[in-house]
């Protein structure tokens, strides 16, 4: 049987991100857990993603609770965005941009994926592979476990936080 324009595309995530260089490229990378509302929100922004045309040199990865699993196609970019939830105190749906110099500056831990993320961004210093790397955070103020739905003001946040991205990307393509 020969596949169609409409058929899904299989890749093996580990394979697809060592099959070309990525030394040039960014990775848009979420994080947290889809079943946890609003916590989830890096998550949901990859989906959200997946379904536009992406900037030449861009790679978007759903890295639910990976921790250090993530750090081999991590540090083969040049660039990597994270997005996550916080719980910081400022009002749900705030959009934060963080250029993050060690693992205690990404913001405390909301769920096990935090404590894994902040491990292995030690690790990528300690191994010095690390990347440029920035944290997007999206403030939020609960977290509802068993839950896929995002809060409005989170959903609201979803619907700029795509252009503060690519805003940042191009800011560092051009130096």
């Amino acid at each position: 049987m020969q596949p169609t324009d409409t058929s899904p595309l299989a890749i093996s995530s580990d394979a697809y991100f060592f099959e070309k260089d990525k030394s040039e490229c960014t990775l848009i990378l979420g994080v947290g857990n889809y079943l946890m509302g609003d916590e989830g929100v890096g998550v949901h922004l990859i989906r959200h993603l997946s379904d536009k045309k992406l900037p030449e040199n861009v790679d978007i990865l759903d890295g639910g609770t990976g921790g250090f699993l993530l750090l081999n196609c991590i540090e083969s970019y040049k660039n990597v965005i994270f997005v996550d939830a916080t719980m910081d105190g400022k009002p749900d749906g705030t959009i934060c941009l963080i250029k993050p110099k060690f693992a205690s500056d990404f913001p405390s831990a909301l769920s096990v994926h935090d404590v894994g993320l902040k491990d292995m961004i030690e690790a990528l210093y300690i191994l010095e592979k690390a990347p440029n790397m920035f944290l997007f955070t999206v403030s939020i103020s609960k977290i509802d476990p068993m839950s896929v739905s995002l809060s409005a003001s989170v959903c609201e946040a979803l619907k700029y936080l795509p252009q503060k991205i690519f805003n940042l990307i191009a800011q560092q393509n051009a130096q």
